[in-house]
């Protein structure tokens, strides 16, 4: 087991029985820290496990990822299905939010992306207030971001392309549609015989295998659209060969390494959303669903996460328990074992049980979608909802 993650990264599961009230009173909990720590123009604190190479000098973020398009987006998903009653004025906070980002993106070469860019900030923004000048600037976004050279979901084209679809589902308007079409044959023609892509991100050239940066987030993105590929059957048939061939297995458990070599520096698999079987569930669950041998492998993955217990000490869902979460949900979409809903229920209340501990030690709660106390208020809503729907990427 040890070859497949690291136990130093975990923390056991809390014994906390799943209670429909109690769940909504904790989602309400965590919303109503969120707006209480709303600053106005400094929008919300950047918690220190947020900052990064290259963060803007004075901490204010607006992409979706970490910064205040993500939090109004998560606010406003749990408003919609009235968990919450949000009571920021969130069509100014997000109409605001597109200028100031071009001049201080939340990471240098954020440009158009949909998780660090202004893609996100225009997809959110256009929610609280649609506009046809909003669109107008997403579409010229989206179809700056087609060639990009990440290959990957952060920062290039399978982000954008993630947009397009949500896009073209709101407002049916047929240059989302062809910008869609765009991205994809660029990334189709860059896809390696191994079904993988390359990333050139950061300044390195490597291949991930994962949700955040690599081959299992680029067929989410392209799965969005199957009706719009050309040849959707013997893509999926790639998809899952190379699924398998990158996994690693030991008995009856399963795991993918970040890269196609493994590691670069020895340490084992991450077992997270970004890096790892969990994302690779969300990632791939919605395709081979008449394959067994897919099945299996999921299944034996999800096993897995469930083995190994919760990241520590983290609530979101990039890299902690929610996201974890979601994998549970996205096996229990799969195949209606209730087993999985069961799981999920249990990570909901340990995130929310962390989200907690953490606020307590601190002082204060972690106010970003990825990474922050809204992925708990979010694993605990889809719970209720019966939804695997992942947050910033399946819900746009």
């Amino acid at each position: 087991m040890r070859a497949l993650y690291d136990p130093e990264r975990h923390e056991p599961l809390a014994e906390l029985a799943w209670s429909e009230s109690r769940a909504r009173e904790a989602i309400e909990s965590i919303c109503r820290d969120v707006e209480g720590a709303f600053a106005g123009d400094r929008l919300w604190p950047m918690h220190p496990d947020d900052y990064e190479p290259g963060t803007p000098a004075d901490g204010v973020l607006r992409g979706l990822y970490v910064g205040a398009a993500g939090v109004l987006h998560g606010l406003w998903r749990l408003a919609e299905q009235g968990l919450h009653e949000l009571t920021i004025d969130g069509a100014a906070v997000a109409g605001r939010l597109h200028a100031a980002s071009l001049t201080s993106p939340d990471e240098p070469g954020a440009g158009p992306s949909l998780l660090a860019g202004s893609s996100g900030i225009l997809l959110v923004a256009d929610r609280f207030a649609p506009s046809a000048r909003t669109r107008e600037l997403l579409a010229d976004e989206i179809a700056g971001n087609v060639e990009h050279a990440s290959n990957e979901l952060l920062l290039g084209a399978p982000g954008t392309m993630l947009a397009a679809r949500a896009m073209y589902d709101r407002t049916r308007e047929d240059r989302f549609a062809h910008l869609w079409r765009e991205s994809a044959r660029t990334l189709l023609v860059r896809q390696e015989p191994d079904g993988l892509w390359t990333q050139d991100l950061y300044g390195q050239r490597l291949r991930y295998i994962g949700a955040a940066h690599g081959f299992a987030g680029n067929v989410r993105a392209l799965f969005g659209a199957p009706e719009w590929l050309d040849a959707p059957a013997e893509l999926e048939q790639q998809a899952l060969s190379a699924a398998r061939a990158f996994a690693v297995s030991e008995g009856e458990f399963a795991n993918w390494p970040a890269l196609d070599i493994g590691s670069r520096t020895g340490a084992p698999p991450r077992v997270q959303w970004c890096h790892g079987a969990p994302g690779m569930i969300t990632s791939l669950a919605g395709v081979g669903k008449g394959d067994d041998t897919h099945s299996n492998l999921l299944e034996a993955a999800g096993e897995f996460v469930w083995k190994v217990g919760p990241p520590s000490p983290n609530a979101g869902l990039c890299h902690g328990t929610a996201g974890n979460g979601f994998a549970f949900l996205s096996l229990f979409s799969r195949g209606g074992d209730e087993r999985w809903l069961e799981r999920a229920r249990a990570y909901a209340m340990h995130a929310i049980a962390q989200v907690r501990r953490l606020r307590a030690v601190t002082g204060h709660g972690r106010y970003t979608l990825f990474t922050g106390d809204l992925g708990a208020a979010l694993l605990t809503a889809a719970c209720l909802r019966l939804d695997p729907a992942f947050p910033g990427i399946d819900d746009l």
